[in-house]
């Protein structure tokens, strides 16, 4: 994976983004099943060691973002990428429809309270940015189903702006006080939607995973594109970049995302805690204490 560059998939606010310009596939960065389950030990390995400096560091959390169409591979990309990690040192949450409760309270509240501590890893299958794509494509969410006042929401262009403005803020917030994020889109295409929702309803295996509403949304398409394009460009930047990820090889995408997740880590200046000489001769004593039980 040494001709592998990141960077080309990286999005940050500096240049305009368009959506359709962007692949949904590449050329393979692996010879074949073995090669690739070998890229993905050893990225999944670097990932290990660097959580664990990260956690004994206890100076930076990070926070992943997951955001897709539906069957683009969310779950199994969270699932293949970080299934060598500690699981102590990883955060899980994914976010459905809001609840009674959540609704009771302002939009970025129930992200706020699963944020990750320090020296773990967030993972939001799925996050806020529903709040600006999902709500955006069906705004009757925003004003029959959300609670705001009506004077809040009487202009929706003004609501879409002033939401974009309001999560580039949060998260700079979070890098400055130490928790980087990290946002991937998992680019999938239409055609290759439709395989796998197909092959959902195929497989009895796989019927649970099968929402009808799935093909509901499908029919927006073309808006859902629309928004996340919109989305994207109003919320890259440099402390908080959007990763667009080619998704319709479910291997290339695992081994592109774990590539950039251990790119990350090793950029923070994190190292485990050093031990002074007199710390160092107290250990040593020890040593002879244990020898000598």
């Amino acid at each position: 994976m040494a001709h592998l560059k990141p960077e080309q998939f990286r999005f940050d606010g500096s240049t305009d983004f368009v959506l359709a310009d962007q692949p949904t596939k590449i050329d393979d960065l692996y010879d074949d099943k073995e090669h690739y389950e070998l890229l993905l030990r050893e990225l999944t390995s670097q990932l290990n060691e660097l959580q664990e400096t990260m956690f004994a560091h206890n100076r930076y959390g990070l926070v992943t973002i997951f955001q897709a169409m539906d069957a683009a591979g969310k779950d199994s990309t969270i699932q293949h990428v970080f299934s060598g990690v500690n699981p102590l040192g990883l955060r899980v949450h994914s976010f459905k429809r809001p609840s009674e409760q959540e609704l009771d309270h302002d939009f970025l509240w129930r992200n706020i309270i699963n944020l990750p501590e320090r020296g773990t890893i967030g993972i939001f299958n799925r996050s806020y940015y529903e709040e600006v794509l999902v709500v955006k494509v069906h705004p009757e969410i925003l004003t029959k189903t959300q609670r705001l006042p009506d004077d809040r929401i009487a202009d929706l262009d003004k609501v879409w702006k002033k939401r974009y403005k309001d999560l580039r803020h949060f998260e700079t917030y979070l890098h400055h006080n130490g928790f980087p994020v990290l946002k991937f889109f998992l680019n999938v295409s239409k055609r290759e939607q439709a395989e796998r929702l197909i092959d959902r309803i195929e497989d009895p295996s796989k019927n649970w995973k099968f929402d009808d509403q799935d093909v509901v949304e499908r029919g927006f398409w073309k808006q859902y594109m629309q928004v996340y394009e919109e989305a994207i460009n109003a919320t890259a930047t440099q402390k908080a970049p959007w990763y667009v990820i080619p998704a319709d090889d479910k291997k290339n995408m695992r081994l592109i995302v774990a590539k950039i997740l251990a790119d990350e880590l090793k950029s923070l200046k994190m190292e485990y805690p050093k031990v002074n000489k007199r710390q160092q001769k107290n250990l040593q004593e020890l040593i002879a204490v244990i020898q000598n039980e």
